[in-house]
């Protein structure tokens, strides 16, 4: 294959997209951006739902899912997946691998047994919840990942403040690159946006609307919030939070939604708390236009970055962001909210108040969002991968 010619691209992860995550949407905005180019994709990953098809073309890029046996912690078991990603890393040009996974190791292996150059895109330090068993899980997917590490040729990372401070990014300096994630969300028209207000009873009368766009899991600080709320109330008794994002059967996080729901349930009879579910890209558009402040109370370093951040700042939305490494990067770069001390309530409920006295929208620096076109995304990996494969040339 000659520089600048369509490559055949193997994508592999552990979920992919129906299921929604902040790695599933960068892994799907990405193949498509890459499908779009010219390219061909193929999409490895686990039928973590067998309704899925095992074998489907979407968007422009194919996508192979393999039968899963048994569900390990956040991990799944898949037997045949070792069979399939020797069949695939022999038929494609360039391989790009997700982590954390516990699979990256077998398939990384592959691709440098095979002399096709490898890519991991490194999303986030693995933290799983408390316990022996997740303990013993976490150790074991953190080998696989060394292993993965070693046998890449580069290892992709969004910020330069998360690469800093991981502990896995650190052994590999010397083939780390920095590449900003890809953000897009569709316009939509006023007329949406009002079918939106309409159908949550966002009318005039209400009070400022705060959000959540997450899953409702542990390290994603939803309690941070929920104890900041009764000083929002106290200045603005008619507030209201609403949590898009899948928030009933969450792998792995059904203890956690257990011990917060009798609080939350308290706020949604009050109307001060509204979950919406999993919003389609134009939903979430939509769902923007009516938000004052995005709040993303993270505690630890399985949140890197926050899609959400640059999501709700391109619609003029400014964020309230705790202070973790990649993280705080977008408020920082852009000024569009205000980075508070990780898990304090107090300051939290403060930030919000400031950011709910400033005008609406804010207007971001003039360019600042261009980067994070998919198209520019997929760029510069095809300029990645272009290299890597001169290089075993």
């Amino acid at each position: 294959m000659l520089p600048g010619k369509a490559m055949r691209i193997l994508t592999a992860l552990t979920y992919y997209r129906p299921h929604v995550s902040g790695v599933t949407v960068y892994a799907q905005r990405l193949a498509e951006a890459l499908a779009a180019g010219g390219h061909a994709v193929t999409v490895l990953t686990s039928q973590w739902d067998s309704t899925l098809p095992r074998d489907a073309m979407e968007n422009g890029v194919r996508v192979r899912r393999v039968p899963v046996v048994a569900r390990v912690s956040k991990g799944v078991i898949m037997p045949t997946i070792g069979m399939w990603a020797t069949r695939m890393v022999l038929a494609h040009d360039v391989v790009h691998l997700h982590l954390p996974q516990f699979d990256a190791a077998g398939i990384a292996l592959r691709a440098w047994l095979s002399g096709r150059p490898s890519v991991l895109t490194f999303h986030c330090d693995l933290q799983l919840p408390p316990g022996w068993f997740n303990r013993a899980a976490g150790r074991v997917v953190r080998a696989a990942n060394f292993v993965a590490g070693r046998c890449a040729d580069r290892i992709v990372t969004y910020t330069d403040d998360y690469r800093r401070h991981s502990g896995f990014l650190s052994r590999w300096n010397s083939k780390t690159v920095l590449i900003d994630p890809p953000v897009a969300l569709p316009t939509v028209t006023d007329q949406e946006a009002a079918r939106f207000r309409m159908e949550h009873g966002l009318d005039s009368s209400r009070g400022p609307v705060l959000a959540m766009a997450a899953r409702l899991a542990s390290e994603k600080g939803v309690e941070v919030l929920l104890a900041a709320l009764p000083r929002i109330l106290a200045k603005y008794p008619r507030a209201i939070v609403l949590f898009a994002g899948q928030h009933r059967n969450v792998l792995g996080e059904q203890a956690y939604a257990d011990r917060l729901m009798p609080r939350i349930r308290e706020l949604e009879a009050a109307g001060h708390w509204r979950f919406l579910g999993v919003l389609d890209p134009c939903r979430m558009a939509a769902f923007y236009r009516h938000v004052d402040v995005l709040v993303v109370p993270s505690l630890n370093s399985t949140e890197s970055f926050g899609l959400v951040q640059i999501e709700a700042m391109m619609h003029g939305v400014p964020v309230a962001v705790s202070d973790l490494p990649g993280v705080r990067t977008p408020v920082a770069s852009t000024g569009m909210g205000r980075v508070v001390p990780t898990g304090d309530a107090d300051a939290l409920a403060a930030a919000v108040l400031e950011l709910l006295a400033l005008p609406r929208p804010l207007c971001p620096p003039s360019g600042v969002f261009g980067r994070y076109d998919p198209r520019a995304v997929a760029a510069r990996y095809e300029t990645l991968f272009e290299h890597l494969l001169q290089e075993r040339r």
